[in-house]
């Protein structure tokens, strides 16, 4: 099951340039992170994957399901930056709350939103309120509900902006725990934050993409005497620089 985006231009002005031009993308099995700059494209590039746009050009599809078809989104799930608690809602209503928004029946939606919670580690939360809980607790909610319909493809934006380095690892553990039947692109401003843990790692930058490809060739553009720890955002930076971007 592959979503693709094919020749697709997309601008939010007539007399601005596009910023994705005959854009075209394929995303791989496993967990892929999305790196590049603020404009870059990657929000552009997450929201016509998730049918929340439409290319002006060009076409979104995951095998023959076009975007925008009731196959395409229930199959596709987009996690935006901010989840909004609702003060009235446990998570596990919340989580349930989606499902039924995605066509599932109410009781399907109950029992598959505590099983969703439980995948994303969350199960002992089921009966706090939302506004209860921390802001990492609130994203894992929110991949229980993109995952509650049963989708097979997870896009997420900015997930792990805010969090602490505790919040951010358990995050990156529950994703690793979904990439066996799950395909992820995840969207960051943050080089380290799942470069070298990712199978797949793709930079864009001006709305077209300089890198796409395994963690391991984009670890090759790390520069000799690179400091440990440091050579997702030294291949990142050397990447970009190779191509006349300031990084």
């Amino acid at each position: 099951m592959t979503l693709t985006l094919a020749n697709c231009t997309y601008g939010y002005r007539r007399w601005k340039q596009p910023v994705l031009r005959d854009f075209s993308y394929a995303l791989p099995e496993g967990l892929t992170v999305l790196l590049g700059p603020n404009g870059a494209g990657k929000s552009t590039l997450l929201k016509l994957a998730a049918s929340v746009t439409r290319p002006q050009k060009g076409q979104v599809a995951l095998d023959s399901a076009p975007a925008g078809t009731a196959t395409y989104r229930r199959a596709v799930a987009w996690m935006p930056q901010d989840i909004v608690p609702v003060p009235t809602l446990t998570a596990r209503e919340y989580v349930a709350y989606i499902g039924w928004l995605k066509g599932m029946n109410r009781a399907d939606a109950w029992k598959q939103a505590r099983k969703a919670l439980s995948r994303v580690d969350l199960a002992d939360k089921s009966d706090a309120r939302t506004s209860r809980l921390s802001g990492g607790q609130l994203r894992r909610v929110g991949v229980a509900g993109a995952l509650v319909h049963g989708a097979r493809v997870l896009l997420l934006d900015e997930p792990t902006a805010g969090m602490d380095p505790y919040q951010r690892r358990v995050f990156r553990d529950i994703l690793r725990g979904l990439t066996g039947d799950v395909r992820v692109l995840l969207s960051t401003h943050d080089v380290a934050d799942l470069a070298e843990e990712a199978d797949h790692v793709t930079v864009m930058h001006g709305g077209a993409i300089l890198h796409h490809g395994n963690t391991d060739a984009f670890l090759t553009h790390t520069p000799p005497g690179t400091v440990e720890g440091r050579a997702a955002e030294a291949a990142y930076t050397a990447l970009l620089r190779s191509r006349g971007v300031a990084a």
